[in-house]
C-alpha cells in the first residue's frame, strides 16, 4: 500500500484555505483536514511534486511542514471532517450519521469517503442554488465530473428523467453508484470516462470541477448542448472570471447568472 505525505500549513485562515485546497486538488491531492488555523493536505507519497508544491506555497505566502503516514483510515479521517451542506431552505446533503434536516424540500443522504476537502462546500452549495432555478423535470442532464453524485442526484430528485454522470475515478464511479442506490435515483447512469466527448446531447450540462478541466472541454459541453441548453459551470476561483467567460463567448455561450462566495464562482451559460 502507497506511503502518503501528510503537508501542514500553519496558521492559515479560511480564505487562505480555501484558495490553497483549490490549487492543492489540481496537484494530485486527495484529501483535506481543517482545524484550529491549520490546513493539513493528504498526497500519495510517490505523486507529491516538491517543486510544483514549493511554488503553490509561495503563491499564497504560506510555508508548510511535511511528514510520512503509514496505511491511514481515511474513511475515518473525511467522515470526521465531513459537514452537511445546506442550502437555504431547498436541499440539504447529508451523511447517514446525521440528523434529518428539518425545513428543506429535498434531503441527499451520502456516505462520505475520501475525496474532497470542505473547500468545496462552497462550489456545491452554489451549483444547487443555481439548480434551484433551473425547470428539470422531463429534461436530459449531463454531470461531467460527479464525484459523489450529489448533482446528479439532485437532478433526478427535481424531474431529470435522464442523467449521464460521468468521473475518470473508479472510487468516484463506485462511492457515486452507492450514493445513488441510497437516493433510489434510478434515472442515473454512471461511467467511467476521461473526457466530456461522446455521450450524446442535453439539455443541462452540470461542471464543478476546475478551470483547466472545463477550459479543456468547453467546445465539446457547447457542441452536447441542445438549443436553448444550460451549461452550468464551478470548480472555478474568481480570478478564473475572465478566462471562463472569454471561452464560453468564443462558443457562443452566453453568461445569465453568477453566484460567489469565499472565493469561488458558479456560471451560468445558456446556448
Amino acid at each position: 500500500m502507497s506511503k502518503y505525505l501528510q503537508i501542514t500549513f500553519r496558521p492559515i485562515d479560511t480564505e487562505k484555505a480555501e484558495l490553497l485546497m483549490a490549487a492543492l486538488s489540481a496537484a494530485n491531492f486527495e484529501g483535506f483536514e481543517e482545524e484550529d488555523e491549520t490546513l493539513k493536505a493528504f498526497i500519495k507519497e510517490e505523486e507529491c511534486d516538491l517543486e510544483e508544491l514549493n511554488v503553490i506555497a509561495e503563491a499564497n505566502d504560506m510555508t508548510f511542514g511535511m511528514s510520512v503516514i503509514e496505511e491511514t483510515n481515511w474513511n475515518a479521517v473525511w467522515e470526521s471532517n465531513f459537514d452537511p451542506v445546506v442550502v437555504d431552505d431547498f436541499v440539504a446533503v447529508r451523511a447517514s450519521f446525521h440528523e434529518p434536516i428539518p425545513g428543506v424540500e429535498y434531503e441527499i443522504v451520502i456516505t462520505p469517503k475520501m475525496s474532497f476537502g470542505t473547500g468545496h462546500h462552497a462550489t456545491t452549495f452554489m451549483m444547487m442554488q443555481q439548480m434551484r432555478e433551473i425547470g428539470f423535470n422531463g429534461k436530459k442532464v449531463f454531470d461531467f465530473g460527479t464525484g459523489t453524485g450529489v448533482l446528479a442526484i439532485l437532478a433526478a430528485k427535481l424531474g431529470a428523467t435522464e442523467i449521464v454522470a460521468i468521473d475518470n475515478d473508479d472510487w468516484s464511479i463506485e462511492n457515486a453508484r452507492e450514493n445513488k442506490e441510497n437516493n433510489g435515483t434510478d434515472a442515473i447512469r454512471l461511467a467511467k470516462a476521461d473526457s466530456a466527448a461522446d455521450q450524446g446531447k442535453f439539455d443541462i450540462i452540470l461542471a464543478n470541477i476546475n478551470k483547466n478541466v472545463i477550459l479543456d472541454n468547453m467546445a465539446v459541453l457547447k457542441d452536447q448542448l441542445e438549443p436553448g441548453g444550460i451549461l452550468l459551470l464551478s470548480g472555478l476561483l474568481i480570478q478564473d472570471e475572465e478566462d471562463i467567460r472569454a471561452a464560453a463567448g468564443k462558443y457562443g455561450l452566453n453568461v445569465v447568472s453568477r453566484k460567489e462566495k469565499h472565493n469561488w464562482l458558479c456560471l451560468s451559460t445558456s446556448y
